[in-house]
């Protein structure tokens, strides 16, 4: 199969229902090929956003749409040839695998041969072919996300959209799919926009991630943009695990600066800025002669790496990842070291 990605443009669009504001004007480029995730928590605009690009929902006037050069801010979702997967999938329970994929060629009256070696491209690369004439009802949940997918993809969509597709599926089945996903949409290299509240699956399939807060885009940029240059504390708080020093780490990382910016760092001094960093950032060493010095209050193994909490070092207590195999004990005096790269400094 063959796709012809195309970029997305949305300019100064808007979403109001029944007078209030759900969705501020945004402007948002998404590059052909690229895959974009839309993160945030429930009710920040990233599902709004996703269905004006669908043409499910109209933008608030002024607001328009557009796919490479064609403007579509007005055609409906079904002359948009875009390619959509819900959170329910929204399969056909009176159908089979080979029916629900098909179903879209079905519709557009494409030649029965034609559509019967697509959906066989489909099923094969789905991994589905055992599946074929089974009844979608006796699959299971990961089987059914891929037959939603395949659907999607079976009349060769400009685009690709996705709703929180792997929100309904167990945790461990989540993690195979989502490795899954990335390995396909790389290969597929068509522009899709992806929808999703958590981290994990934004670091690991978007080219970039859009973070968004009440109807607001907080930040464009590619994951390790986002994890480690924050813009906001927003941002650092919704994305991952962050330690807040406060502005009292002023003087005792001469590096500081290059960390996050020196304007940051000179803010922090001067009262507008505190610094943060990541637990992995974080060193607990003898507490003889650390910068930091606290005491452990909580211990958790996670298997790769233990999580320390530890109070009385900083503002609030702080968060540090270390090694699976190393081994500390609540209420023993530590010290903490940050690596200077480490540092973001934020107003």
């Amino acid at each position: 199969m063959k796709f012809t990605p195309v970029p997305i443009a949305l300019t100064q669009c808007a979403k109001t229902f029944h007078g209030t504001r759900v969705l501020e004007p945004l402007d948002l480029s998404i590059g052909a090929g690229e895959t974009l995730v839309l993160l945030g928590p429930s009710g920040c605009g990233k599902t709004t956003t996703l269905r004006i690009v669908a043409g499910l929902e109209s933008p608030d006037a002024g607001g328009t749409v557009r796919f490479g050069d064609d403007d579509v801010t007005r055609l409906p979702i079904e002359r948009r040839h875009v390619g959509m997967v819900f959170q329910n999938y929204a399969l056909f329970p009176n159908l089979t695998v080979r029916g629900n994929v098909g179903y879209g060629l079905k519709i557009a009256k494409a030649e029965p041969a034609l559509a019967r070696k697509r959906v066989d491209e489909l099923l094969a690369m789905m991994r589905l072919e055992a599946h074929a004439d089974k009844p979608v009802t006796q699959l299971s949940g990961g089987q059914r996300q891929r037959v939603a997918l395949a659907r999607a993809l079976a009349r060769e969509p400009r685009v690709l959209l996705l709703d929180e597709p792997l929100t309904a599926l167990d945790a461990r089945l989540r993690d195979a799919l989502r490795h899954e996903m990335n390995t396909l949409l790389r290969g597929l290299g068509i522009t899709t926009v992806y929808v999703t509240h958590d981290q994990a699956e934004a670091m690991e399939l978007g080219d970039r991630i859009v973070v968004m807060s009440a109807g607001r885009i907080e930040q464009i940029g590619t994951p390790r943009d986002i994890y480690y240059r924050p813009a906001n504390r927003a941002v650092a708080q919704f994305v991952g695990t962050i330690n807040r020093l406060g502005g009292q780490w002023e003087g005792r990382a001469p590096t500081a600066a290059g960390a996050n910016g020196a304007n940051g760092a000179v803010g922090a001094r001067g009262g507008q800025a505190e610094f943060f960093f990541r637990p992995e950032d974080g060193r607990l060493v003898a507490p003889e002669g650390a910068p930091l010095r606290g005491i452990v209050e909580t211990v958790s193994f996670l298997g790769e790496r233990t999580r320390v909490t530890v109070t009385g070092a900083a503002p609030d207590p702080l968060v540090i990842d270390v090694a699976g195999r190393s081994e500390w004990a609540s209420g023993a005096q530590v010290g903490i070291e940050i690596a200077p790269e480490g540092l973001i400094a934020l107003p």
